[in-house]
């Protein structure tokens, strides 16, 4: 059985860490597997939203596997196969599959049914919406280990929650409950770990039916906003809703609503 799944139905994509036996550790090969996901699936068209979750257990992801990940990058030891050397060849794919400095360019919600440790709350983070067990813990230990959150988590945990609370677990290392994490604004959703998936697949379809090229241009803007001026981000606003002004979808939505139908977006 691959150790990463892909199911597409409905316009979206449910990916799958699958490595239960090792708590959905980061091996060489998940890493360049998913990060091989992630190009397909922002090239397909017909996928308008992604969902990431783990394989059923108590852990969503534990991060990059302390065995055969970490040792590789530190020299620890040497390559086995194939993937480990794919990985040496080209250590950029880390961060790619973690979405460290790869735009997916479409929503992804990821669904966290356990916890979520160093890599794992990396791949959290870099979720546009995030539905997390009750009962899971997330925690950032890399520096337990003698080491920092290299995947996004050191350098922007800070835009998606408090200075103060990112400071606490980048600094300690310890973890945090998911009531709080929903306290702090962090997540979206906490509800019972069975129910993770259908929840964040649900949000996936609500977003699914909208004009993807609207979707598109909001979380773009969301996302470069942070870093803009109030003025930068009117004016780039602006320009994105005029763009959008002369697509097809934009005809289709008002027309629809007038003759109470649902719309047919097509992305143009």
């Amino acid at each position: 059985m691959s150790v990463l799944g892909v199911n597409v139905s409905n316009s979206i994509a449910v990916v799958t860490l699958n490595r239960p036996e090792a708590r959905n550790a980061l091996s060489p090969e998940l890493v360049i597997r998913l990060a091989r996901s992630w190009q397909v699936i922002r090239d397909d068209a017909d996928i308008r939203a992604v969902v990431l979750t783990g394989a059923p257990g108590s852990t969503f992801c534990a991060g990059f596997d302390l065995a055969k990940t970490i040792p590789l990058f530190t020299g620890a030891r040497p390559p086995a196969d194939e993937w480990d050397e794919t990985l040496l060849s080209d250590p950029t794919l880390a961060g790619k599959a973690c979405l460290r400095d790869y735009d997916l360019k479409k929503p992804l919600i990821v669904a966290a049914n356990g916890h979520a440790i160093a890599g794992g709350m990396e791949l959290l983070r870099a979720g546009d919406l995030r539905v997390l067990a009750n009962k899971a813990l997330l925690g950032l230990s890399e520096v337990k280990l003698g080491l920092i959150p290299a995947m996004g988590g050191t350098a922007t945990l800070i835009r998606h929650m408090p200075r103060a609370v990112a400071a606490e677990m980048l600094l300690t290392g310890n973890t945090i409950s998911a009531d709080r994490a929903l306290a702090v604004g962090f997540v979206n959703r906490v509800v019972e770990a069975e129910a993770v998936l259908a929840t964040a697949t649900e949000l996936a379809q609500t977003i699914a039916v909208n004009a993807p090229l609207a979707v598109a241009a909001a979380r773009d803007l969301l996302r470069t906003s942070f870093d803009q001026t109030e003025a930068e981000a009117l004016e780039y606003e602006t320009t994105l809703s005029i763009r959008l002004a002369k697509t097809a979808d934009a005809v289709e939505g008002p027309r629809a609503f007038l003759e109470k139908r649902s719309p047919v977006f097509r992305g143009r």
